[in-house]
Parts: structure tokens; C-alpha cells; sequence
């Protein structure tokens, strides 16, 4: 492992970098290939370091999850693998698009309210030249008003018809839509159980390394291995995981960094 930062090189497996102007995060973001003001050079870092790579007081862990994915980094796998995949496959290949009726609602009866108006002066301008050929007058005036107004009510009936028929299909889409989404909330519930049923075979296949190696992290030892604090039960998974890349620790549980990799089996840089 190297690290370089302003000039300063260091390399070593134990590296204590509390000289330099840096901080945990940005060593952090070195190791895990993110924009940083440190350089390292060091393997690239795997999922589990996203757990337990980065060791200080205050810091969130769910122990289970982490021991789970501590076990698939020793090569372990769990029944339900091969599921969990192809319900993955079924997800990423549902698509469920956000469908709204409110436009074709809303023009289908703009459409419809039209259509009566015309339909309404139509029957009016009939009336009124109905009432002229009986007082005997020539309601030529009213008729091509009429005719006009007949020529308007096909053009508004057919412009209705055709929002219904949006409306219809707009309806269609949502209900599909929905039924897309109830598929899909099915698919990430069983997706969860099955999640939830690998992480409890995967914690099966090292809880007894990981009570051991609570037992053996400096400082107190929790009656239960699971109710350990954040640190200690962090500092245990790295002992049981595979870890390749650099641990960064920003605790004072071991006399020095080179005693913390000999006990990680890890390397480590420590602030």
C-alpha cells in the first residue's frame, strides 16, 4: 500500500497517517477509487468495505447484513441465490410508467360540453326556420346559418369521438400501469423475503467465527455478540471477511496500526 498526499509518500501493510492534513473520509474516498486529496495505491476495495472499512466511533452498522455480506466475501452463497436473481431479472424488465387521465378526462369533456353547445344551437336555428316557413317568409338567411351550424356539430361530434376514444385508451394504459405496479410491489416483497431468508443462511455459515472474534476485539465482550457496539462488532466482521483493500480505522482499540492489520489480517491505515 502507498499513500501520497502534498509531497508525502508512505507505503507500508500499517500505516499511521495523523501527521498529514487529511481525515478519515478522505482517506475513505481514496481507497474506494472517489475524489480525494490523498492518493492510494492499494486494492480496489469490495462490498464488504462499504461495511466495515471504515472503523470510528458513532458510525451506523446493521451487524447481520454485514456479517452476511462478510460471508459471501469468504466465497459462501446461499440457497435462495439463484431466485433472488431471476426475480431481479423479472424486475428490471417490468416497466411501470406514470399514467394520468386527467388530460383526457379533461378534453373529453371539454369536447362533450362543446358538442351540446352546438348541438343545442342547431336545434335552435331549426326551430327558428321552422317558424319562419310557417309565418310564410324565405328563411334563406337562417338556413345557411343552420347549414353552418350542421356542418360545425359533425366537425365537434367527431372531435368528441375521438377524445372518448383517448379516454378509453388512456384508462386502458393506467389500469395496465396499475396492474404493472401491484406486479412489481409482489415482486420486490418476495424479492425481500428471499433477501431476508440468504442473509439468515449466510450468517449461519460464520456466526461462530464472528463470536469468537468479538470475544478477542480489545475491550469489553457483550454477553451477546449481537448486541455489540458498532465498533466492536465492525472490528469482528473485518476479522472474519475477506478484506484485501485498506481498513481505515479512527478508533483506539489496538496499540498500534501494525498490531490492528496482524489482528485484521488486513491492511490499515490508521488516524
Amino acid at each position: 500500500m502507498k499513500i501520497t498526499h502534498d509531497g508525502t509518500v508512505l507505503r507500508g501493510r500499517a500505516l499511521d497517517v495523523r501527521d498529514l492534513d487529511v481525515s478519515g473520509r478522505d482517506v475513505v474516498a481514496a481507497v474506494r477509487g472517489a475524489a480525494s486529496p490523498v492518493a492510494i495505491d492499494a486494492p480496489t476495495p469490495g462490498a464488504i468495505h462499504e461495511r466495515v472499512g471504515y472503523v470510528r466511533p458513532g458510525m451506523g452498522l446493521s451487524t447481520r447484513t454485514a456479517l452476511a455480506v462478510a460471508a459471501r466475501s469468504l466465497g459462501h452463497s446461499a440457497p435462495q441465490d439463484d431466485e433472488i436473481a431471476a426475480v431481479e431479472v423479472k424486475l428490471s424488465a417490468l416497466s411501470c410508467p406514470s399514467v394520468s387521465t386527467r388530460a383526457a378526462r379533461k378534453a373529453a369533456s371539454d369536447r362533450g360540453t362543446e358538442t351540446e353547445r352546438v348541438r343545442e344551437r342547431v336545434a335552435e336555428l331549426r326551430g327558428r326556420v321552422q317558424a319562419a316557413r310557417e309565418r310564410g317568409e324565405e328563411p334563406a338567411e337562417l338556413e345557411a346559418e343552420l347549414a353552418t351550424a350542421v356542418r360545425e356539430l359533425s366537425e365537434v361530434e367527431t372531435a368528441a369521438a375521438a377524445a372518448r376514444e383517448t379516454l378509453v385508451a388512456a384508462r386502458e394504459d393506467a389500469r395496465e400501469a396499475r396492474d404493472a405496479r401491484e406486479r412489481r410491489m409482489r415482486l420486490e416483497d418476495r424479492r425481500a423475503n428471499l433477501e431476508r431468508a440468504a442473509r439468515a443462511q449466510l450468517v449461519e455459515r460464520v456466526d461462530g467465527a464472528y463470536a469468537d472474534a468479538v470475544t478477542a476485539v480489545p475491550g469489553p465482550t457483550p454477553a451477546d455478540p449481537f448486541k455489540a457496539d458498532p465498533v466492536t462488532a465492525a472490528l469482528a466482521i473485518g476479522r472474519v471477511a475477506d478484506l484485501a483493500a485498506p481498513v481505515v480505522l479512527e478508533c483506539d482499540r489496538f496499540e498500534s496500526e501494525g498490531a490492528a492489520a496482524s489482528w485484521l489480517d488486513a491492511p490499515v491505515v490508521r488516524l
